[in-house]
């Protein structure tokens, strides 16, 4: 069976080719294409294809991670939104909650009020009304205002309507009701309702995601819908599946309704190819680092598993989205990350970027800026004539010319203006996984690394070494291992409900009854998707709180019945979770049960393990020795350094930096006072400041 993962980045696009029968991988990437991201898509599959001597009408299943969905948010260019709400709440998306972003400025930017996903001419009210605790309609919905609002927005040119009504997570019939007026009035605009997106409490959150849903709407389904056709037309006759924010896949036409679940599509798939890695090499707990062009991605893997984000976390470009998301932090910090003197005079590297153009001076582009690929250049630690495989060349005097300009504005050599620039940016990323890790109680010196995308390598060890990190991993193909990630996941749904059942007073019945529509309800999803519900594993939990506080954990609950024994035991679980969490508890308050979730995960064909390296000898591995730059004890010293063909190094025998390992998608650095070694699974493992001390000199490597 031919599986093909697929991840579009800021500058370029990976795809991975997987025979799983005879565990044979091929990889590729082709640069990003902005305008229309399918036209780099399927180009990279056609010439994965082309090289691997299969036609695209042989591949069995496309598994794809998009950023369309993300870029739409990032620079605010989704569709013109309208909104229908409950008569007096239409400013609900424009207040919040009084919660500034920045508690102590008066100068600050509020996402949801300086950029509206719904501006405010196009919401719209109707007469209509539900109440808890069960939702009771007292006001029945006024049909002929909604058809009339409807009219309305599609005279004012909107391409999507989100209908938001209060209360509807208790009872959906008035959401679901005027959606169907709406798409009787026009058939044509993207219409979706809150209950669909997320079916819980929490009126501004809840509002925020559906508008966001429908801000993205129509260009993610015109997305999809361009992607699948282009396949066909290529050949393809199996079924696109689209990694959501929650770290699993969904078939495309369901992606097409809900793509607000796919904000964090690529992002996802890093931490999975992370974690996989961290299985093959015996490692449960990781942090991941995903280093690509424009970004940097952090996950933390702990006993093999990752956490999903809470309520209080899952903000996107500052807008709150309550969907599930994989606990994951992105900053501004890649290969095409833009250096610059601002206008304080501080000396700062990104969040712009030169992206895939006109990108870094060194691709020759236009680009004329200096970026951290620059710095990377002219402190020797690019084989310039050799990038990407020989695919590319870069610039190298274009790269000296920017770093110089740079260099002048600070009154630096050049090449101190370089190291400078690559010091930075490990600094902004070693505080981001700081913010991750330690902030939340997690020692970073108790997980190893995983550096991947194409500029992780480059980076990891530095960024480790200022967070006491012992040991970097990198993958066999680091610069497309958020594409292998999406071939190590599964179908995977998510369905909560809003219940507010408190401990002293649980209704066993009622919480058995919503446990089994919901579960009913996935199973019907899964059906839907061809999959089979018997053979798929469903995961319960709850959003638990003490009574009175505003935000909640996410306690684990056991399957079948539950009855008063387990309820008890799994409110002692919480009790220690909170106690874990925030080193103090409560056992004997009251404890409330906010939301119900099952998580159902269907399992569909992976990614082989890799085969063993062939490996080969230092010597036949070493390329050449020529000068880069390492700063030693403050100081800046050239060192003579091996430069390595990744492929040729030898299994599970060790050497000493510095070392420069070259393969066609990433390079890895590997300091002086470092050791590295290729394992087994063909992962290259560096021991950070930590050389054994008689290993042999680097040029006695022998055949």
């Amino acid at each position: 069976m031919l599986l093909l993962g697929a991840d579009v980045g800021g500058t370029f696009t990976d795809i991975v080719l997987t025979d799983t029968d005879s565990n044979r991988t091929l990889t590729h990437k082709v640069p990003s294409t902005p305008e229309d991201p399918s036209v780099g898509v399927l180009r990279g599959i056609s010439e994965i294809c082309q090289n691997a001597g299969v036609s695209e009408s042989g591949i069995d299943h496309v598994y794809h991670g998009t950023t369309v969905a993300t870029n739409a948010v990032l620079q605010y260019r989704g569709a013109k939104a309208g909104m229908i709400t409950t008569k007096g709440f239409r400013d609900i998306i424009h207040i919040g909650r009084h919660q500034r972003p920045q508690h102590y400025s008066i100068q600050q930017e509020i996402p949801w009020q300086d950029r509206p996903l719904v501006k405010r001419r196009y919401r719209k009210v109707v007469s209509e009304r539900i109440v808890p605790p069960r939702g009771e309609i007292v006001t029945p919905l006024d049909e002929e205002e909604v058809r009339a609002q409807a009219q309305q927005l599609q005279a004012a040119g909107v391409e999507s309507i989100a209908i938001c009504f209060l209360f509807s997570y208790l009872n959906p019939a008035h959401e679901r009701r005027a959606k169907e007026i709406v798409q009787q009035v026009c058939p044509e605009i993207f219409v979706t309702a809150s209950f669909e997106v997320s079916p819980q409490f929490r009126e501004f959150e809840r509002f925020t995601t559906t508008a966001m849903n429908a801000f993205i709407g129509p260009l993610v389904r015109d997305y999809v819908a361009l992607l699948s056709r282009g396949l066909a037309a290529a050949g393809f006759g199996g079924e696109v599946h689209i990694m959501q924010s929650n770290g699993g896949i969904a078939p495309a036409q369901t992606i097409s309704k809900l793509p607000v679940y796919t904000l964090m599509s690529g992002l996802a798939a890093g931490v999975l190819g992370g974690a996989w890695i961290g299985r093959l090499t015996g490692r449960s707990n990781v942090i991941t680092l995903d280093i690509g062009g424009t970004s940097a991605d952090i996950g933390v893997v702990t006993d093999g598993r990752f956490s999903e984000a809470s309520a209080r976390d899952t903000m996107v470009a500052g807008y709150p989205i309550l969907v599930p998301m994989i606990d994951l932090h992105t900053i501004g910090a890649g290969g095409g990350s833009i250096a610059y003197v601002d206008q304080a005079g501080a000396f700062k590297v990104g969040p712009e970027s030169a992206g895939a153009v006109p990108g870094p001076a060194a691709y020759g582009q236009g680009g004329t800026r200096p970026t951290v690929t620059d710095a990377n250049i002219v402190l020797g630690r690019l084989d310039v004539k050799n990038f990407l495989g020989g695919a590319m060349t870069l610039d190298e005097a274009a790269a000296h010319a920017a770093i110089s300009r740079l260099a002048e504005q600070l009154g630096l050599q050049v090449n101190e203006a370089a190291a400078g620039v690559i010091a930075i940016l490990n600094a902004n990323m070693a505080n981001a996984i700081r913010a991750r890790t330690v902030q939340k109680g997690i020692d970073p010196r108790e997980y190893a690394l995983i550096a991947s995308g194409g500029a992780g390598p480059l980076h990891g060890v530095e960024v480790a070494r200022i967070l006491n990190i012992p040991e970097v991993i990198i993958p066999p193909h680091p610069g497309i291992n958020s594409a292998e990630g999406l071939l190590t996941t599964d179908l995977k749904y998510d369905i909560v409900r809003t219940a507010f059942l408190v401990s002293s007073d649980m209704d066993h019945e009622l919480l058995n009854k919503d446990f089994c529509a919901m579960e009913n309800q996935l199973c019907e999803q899964l059906r839907a998707d061809n999959a089979d519900p018997s053979k798929a594993v469903f995961e319960r939990s709850t959003d638990a709180r003490y009574v009175g506080q505003g935000y909640e954990l996410r306690l684990p609950l056991p399957d079948g019945r539950l009855g008063q024994v387990e309820i008890e035991e799994s409110i002692g679980r919480f009790h220690d979770m909170h106690r874990q969490e925030y080193d103090h508890h409560f056992p004997d308050s009251p404890v409330e049960w906010v939301n119900l979730r099952i998580t159902a995960i269907s399992e569909v064909v992976k990614i082989g393990v890799p085969e063993q390296p062939k490996g080969g000898s230092l010597a036949k591995a070493r390329i050449r020795t020529d000068e880069t730059m390492f700063r030693v004890a403050g100081k800046l010293v050239p060192f003579q350094t091996d430069f390595y063909q990744r492929e040729r190094l030898p299994v599970e025998q060790e050497f000493c930096g510095p070392a420069i390992i070259l393969q066609t998608d990433s390079t890895t650095v590997v300091p002086p006072d470092c050791s590295a070694i290729v394992e087994k699974s063909g992962s290259l493992i560096i021991r950070v400041g930590a050389v054994t001390q008689d290993l042999p000199a680097r040029d006695q490597g022998t055949d």
